[in-house]
């Protein structure tokens, strides 16, 4: 089954965390550091990264099986668009030095937002397939 909503986002977000990554590597050649972070613009960096990677995955997880589900296509591009711009308003806001902390808990509230809801419609649309079938 085609997934042409979750593919675009999934696509989008591979552009994002490509972009963090190199990031990372500049900023690892920069400061002339080959492991860990040990300078406070590449702990940021990482953790942009790191924390794209920790929450990317399940955003498109949800958005797959909600799609998969049946949920109209605004509805997923609606959370698509929560995730994309979570992931990136708050890599902006962690990567800033000193940090943008409204935008990195704006991309976090994003980021909630589709867990949260895209949580419980997908529980909604399971329970209402169940009950179809009883």
């Amino acid at each position: 089954m085609p997934l042409p909503a979750t593919s675009l986002y999934a696509a989008l977000l591979a552009w994002l965390f490509l972009l963090l990554s190199l990031r990372v590597i500049r900023l690892r050649q920069r400061h002339g550091i080959l492991l860990g972070t040990s300078h406070r613009l590449v702990e940021r960096a990482v953790r942009a990264h790191g924390n794209c990677a920790e929450y990317g995955p399940l955003g498109l997880l949800l958005l797959g099986l909600l799609e998969g589900m049946g949920l109209p296509p605004w509805g997923v591009h609606a959370l698509g668009t929560a995730l994309l711009a979570g992931r990136a308003v708050h890599a902006f806001g962690i990567s800033r030095e000193p940090e943008a902390l409204r935008w990195r808990v704006a991309g976090m509230a994003l980021t909630f937002a589709l867990l949260g809801l895209g949580g419980a419609a997908l529980l909604g649309l399971v329970l209402a397939d169940a009950a179809g079938r009883l």
